[in-house]
C-alpha cells in the first residue's frame, strides 16, 4: 500500500475486532448495527499519573437510525477521569461519531483496554487496545531539551538509521497506520526538524548508541550529486544543538541501478567523492576509526557492471583510499552489505577490495519464534566466521516485516533482544583484536517504522529496546529517567502529518456519502462508480448505496457513455480499503471502456492486486492488447485473457466473473474465455484502484472508463448480456 490514500483507510489491523456487519451488497435495507472503526490513544506514548485521551470512532453500519452505546472497560489501576465510562450516541444510517475518554493510570503498567458497542441492548462489536503506561515524571516547562548524558560502552555501538520520514511524504507512514503500536514517541514526525535530531541524539547516547549509519540515497547519477531523503543529515543533524554528541556515517544505497549508483569511474571520483569528502568525511562528527572514515556500501556487487569489471572496482576503491590519504586521513574503511552465507559471494566482495562484510538486517524465514530468530542470527555470525573469507562487523536485528507485511514476520520482545545482545557481545570478544569487528557492533534498526524493525522509543514497548542496549553494553546505573517531549513542554513534531490527516479525513467523509442511481440497490451489488459528479468534484461516489466512494488522484472527467466518464491517462480513483472489498466466495467486475490506443500491453482499469499480496484480490485490465481478468491463487497466477483484442474507437463492455470454481471473461456481452480456478479469493486490506494499477503508476489504462460495477456474486451470462445491452445502444 502506498501514497496518500492510506490516511483515509480504516485502521482495523491493529484492533482485535469482533463485529456483526450486514452482508455486502444486500438489496434490503441493512438492520441497525455498528462497528469500531478505530480505537487508539491520542498521544504517541502515555505516562502514569497523567491524563491520556483514548479516542474511538464508531460507525452505524446499518441504514436505520440507531442508539449506539459505547462503554470503555478499564483494568485495575486505570480510571476514567472527568466523564462516564459509557456514552450513547444517536446515529443515522452510515454515520459515525468520535468519542474520547480521558483515562489515567496510577502507576507504570502494561495492560489492555476494551471497548464494547451495544445496539438495542445487544453487543454488536468489541475492540481491545494494548497500552503501556510509562513511569510517572513531573512535567516541567524547559527552554530546550536537556543536555544529553552519554554513557560509556565496552564497544562502539551504532544503529542503522532509515531517514524516510519527511514532512512532504506522509505516505511513508502507510504501514504504521496498519500497526499503530509502532507509533514513535515523536509521533509521525518530520525528520528535517533539528529538534527531532536532538531528541534522537539524546535517546541514543544515553543508552549507549554512539553513532548512526544513515541510509544515503542518490537521486540521479552521472551528474553533480542530488539526494533523496537527505534532510535527516543536512537539515536536522547538521543544524542540531547536540550534533557534537553523536557520531554519524553513511551507507550508500547502491540498489536502484541507473539512478542511485555511478555512471562510471569519473562520476564516482568527480561527483560522489568530493561531495562525501566535503560534507561528511571532513565533518568533525563523521565516524573515523584509526583516522580512517568508515563508509558502508549497500549492494557493492553492482559496481562490477557500473565500472566495467572487478579490476576496475579495485582500482576505483584504491583511488578513494588514496584521495582520503591526500586529504590527511590514514585511508578509508570500506564495508560491503551482505546477509547470506554463500562463500562465492563473499569471495567476490573480497576480490573487489572491500575491507569487511556487514548485514543491514538478517533474513530469518518462516515467521520464526523469538528463540528461533535469535538462534538464526547467531548462526549467521558463527558460520560467516567459519567461512573465513572476509572479516565481518556484527549486526543484530530486533525484528522484521516487509513494507506490505509480506514474507517472514517476526519480532524479539525487549527481554529476548537483550539475550541476543549479550550473545553478540560475547561473540565480538572472540574476533581478532586488530579487526573492526572487535571494536564495533551494529543494531538493526533505529527507525525502520514501515518495514517493521526499530529501536527508538515507541508506543508498544517504550524505551524497552534502548534500555536493553544500555544494560548490556554500559555499566551505567540501570535505573534512570527517560524523557519524552511532553515531559519538558516541547513538541509536537507531527504537525505536517496531522494537517494532511485532517484533509484526508474530510475527504473520507465526502466519499462516504450515500448515493443511488436507478438500478440500485441490487442483489449482490457492492460498488458502482459512474463518475457522474461535477467536473471539479474531488470524489467519485458509489451509486450502489454502499458508501464506498473514492478520491480522485490527478484525474479528471470527460463526457462518457452515461453522464461523465473517468479520463485514464495516469490518474485514478482510490477507494479506501474496506473489509467489504475482500470478496472471498465470488466476484464480478464490469465496466465500459473506450480507447484509441490498440495493443496496450499491461494496463489496468480496476485493480486490487498489489505488492505484498500478489496472490490476493482481483483485477481487470488489458494484457498484450486483450482484455484480461485475474483472480490470483498464487503469485501473479490465473490471468484469463479474452480470445480477441480490445476493440478501439468505440465503447466496449468488459466483464469478469468468478463463482468459486470458474473464471469467465466477457466482451460486449459475449463470453470470450474461461479458466478453472477452484477455491476462494484470498482477502487483503488493500484499497481499490480505478483507472490505473496504482496511484501514479505507469501501468494505467489509456482511454475512458465508465460505469464500473463490483458484485459480490458471479453474474450469469444472461445478466452480463443484459447489462451490456442496457447501455450499449447509447454509444
Amino acid at each position: 500500500m502506498s501514497s496518500e490514500y492510506v490516511l483515509v483507510a480504516c485502521v482495523l489491523a491493529s484492533l482485535r475486532l469482533a463485529a456483526v456487519a450486514p452482508e455486502a451488497g444486500a438489496a434490503k435495507p441493512a438492520p441497525a448495527a455498528a462497528r469500531v472503526r478505530s480505537l487508539l490513544p491520542e498521544k504517541p506514548i502515555s505516562r502514569a499519573q497523567r491524563p491520556t485521551p483514548i479516542a474511538a470512532v464508531i460507525e452505524n453500519t446499518g441504514d436505520a437510525v440507531a442508539e449506539v452505546r459505547a462503554t470503555i472497560e478499564l483494568p485495575e489501576g486505570v480510571k476514567v477521569i472527568g466523564g462516564e465510562a459509557s456514552v450513547t450516541k444517536r446515529l443515522d444510517g452510515g454515520d459515525e461519531a468520535k468519542l474520547v475518554w480521558q483515562v489515567e493510570a496510577e502507576k507504570a503498567q502494561d495492560c489492555e483496554l476494551r471497548l464494547r458497542i451495544e445496539v438495542a441492548g445487544a453487543t454488536v462489536a468489541t475492540a481491545s487496545l494494548p497500552m503501556q503506561f510509562l513511569a510517572p515524571v513531573e512535567v516541567r516547562k524547559l527552554p530546550y531539551i536537556p543536555e544529553p548524558q552519554p554513557v560509556k560502552t565496552s564497544v562502539l555501538v551504532g544503529a542503522h538509521n532509515c531517514p524516510l520520514w519527511e514532512a512532504d511524504k506522509p505516505q511513508m507512514w502507510a504501514n504504521v497506520l496498519k500497526h499503530p503500536e509502532r507509533t514513535p514517541a515523536l509521533g509521525f514526525y518530520s525528520q528535517e526538524n533539528p529538534e527531532v535530531a536532538d531528541w534522537e541524539t539524546k535517546w541514543a547516547v544515553e543508552h549507549g548508541v554512539s553513532f548512526f549509519i544513515y541510509c544515503w540515497y542518490r537521486a540521479s547519477q552521472g551528474e553533480p550529486v542530488k539526494q533523496r531523503f537527505g534532510s535527516a543529515i543536512h537539515d536536522a543533524l547538521f543544524k542540531s544543538k547536540f550534533a557534537d554528541k553523536l557520531k554519524f556515517t553513511i551507507m550508500w544505497e547502491n540498489q536502484s541501478r541507473g539512478v542511485a549508483g555511478v555512471a562510471d569511474e569519473r562520476d564516482l571520483l568527480d561527483n560522489l567523492l568530493p561531495f562525501w569528502m566535503e560534507n561528511y568525511f571532513k565533518h568533525p562528527s563523521y565516524l573515523k576509526i584509526d583516522n580512517k572514515p568508515v563508509l558502508f556500501i549497500y549492494r557493492p556487487e553492482f559496481l562490477v557492471q557500473d565500472l566495467g569489471g572487478v579490476e576496475n572496482v579495485v582500482q576505483a576503491f584504491d583511488k578513494l583510499r588514496q584521495a582520503c590519504k591526500d586529504a590527511g586521513f590514514a585511508g578509508l574503511y570500506l564495508l560491503g552489505e551482505y546477509r547470506g552465507l554463500d562463500p562465492n559471494h563473499l569471495k567476490l566482495m573480497k576480490s573487489l577490495g572491500l575491507d569487511y562484510t556487514f548485514a543491514y538486517c538478517w533474513h530469518v524465514p518462516n515467521s520464526p519464534t523469538p528463540q528461533q530468530s535469535l538462534d538464526a542470527q547467531m548462526n549467521y555470525l558463527h558460520k560467516t566466521q567459519e567461512l573465513s573469507v572476509l572479516p565481518q562487523v556484527v549486526t543484530v536485528s530486533q525484528a522484521w516485516s516487509g513494507w506490505h507485511d509480506e514474507g517472514s514476520i517476526w519480532k524479539l520482545p525487549p527481554p529476548d533482544f537483550e539475550r541476543l545482545l549479550r550473545q553478540a557481545k560475547d561473540f565480538v570478544t572472540t574476533l581478532p583484536p586488530n579487526e573492526l569487528g572487535s571494536k564495533l557492533l551494529l543494531l538493526d534498526n533505529w527507525n525502520e517504522w514501515g518495514e517493521g524493525h526499530y529501536l527508538a522509543p515507541y508506543r508498544e514497548y517504550g524505551f524497552g529496546y534502548l534500555d536493553a542496549v544500555r544494560k548490556v553494553f554500559s555499566d551505567a546505573p540501570e535505573q534512570h529517567v527517560d524523557l519524552i517531549p511532553e515531559d519538558v513542554g516541547m513538541g509536537p513534531y507531527d504537525t505536517a502529518y496531522k494537517t494532511r490527516q485532517a484533509e484526508e479525513e474530510n475527504l473520507r467523509k465526502l466519499v462516504a456519502e450515500k448515493a443511488l442511481k436507478p438500478g440500485a440497490p441490487a442483489d449482490g451489488l457492492l460498488g458502482w462508480w459512474a463518475f457522474d459528479e461535477a467536473a471539479e468534484a474531488p470524489v467519485a461516489l458509489d451509486y450502489s448505496g454502499n458508501r464506498l466512494g473514492g478520491g480522485l488522484r490527478d484525474a479528471e472527467r470527460a463526457p462518457g457513455l452515461d453522464g461523465n466518464a473517468l479520463v485514464c491517462k495516469g490518474g485514478c480513483v482510490v477507494v479506501p480499503g474496506n473489509p467489504r472489498l475482500s470478496l472471498t466466495e465470488a466476484v464480478s467486475i464490469e465496466c465500459f471502456v473506450k480507447t484509441d490506443v490498440a495493443g496496450q500491453g499491461n494496463t489496468w482499469m480496476v485493480n486490487r492486486v498489489f505488492s505484498g499480496g500478489i496472490d490476493t484480490g482481483y483485477r481487470l485490465g488489458i494484457v498484450s492488447g486483450k482484455p484480461c481478468f485475474e483472480v490470483p491463487q498464487t503469485d501473479w497466477s490465473h490471468h484469463l485473457s479474452a480470445d480477441i483484442d480490445l476493440p478501439t474507437g468505440r465503447w466496449v463492455h468488459l466483464a469478469g466473473t468468478f463463482d468459486g470454481k470458474t473464471m469467465r471473461i466477457y466482451v460486449d456481452g459475449q463470453e470470450h474465455g474461461t479458466m478453472d480456478r477452484p477455491g476462494p479469493v484470498k482477502p487483503n486490506d488493500f484499497h481499490l484502484c480505478l483507472g490505473n494499477y496504482e496511484v501514479g503508476h505507469v501501468a494505467h489504462f489509456d482511454g475512458l472508463l465508465d460505469e464500473v460495477k463490483l458484485w459480490g456474486r458471479a453474474l450469469t451470462g444472461e445478466e452480463v448480456q443484459a447489462h451490456y445491452r442496457r447501455l450499449a445502444k447509447r454509444d
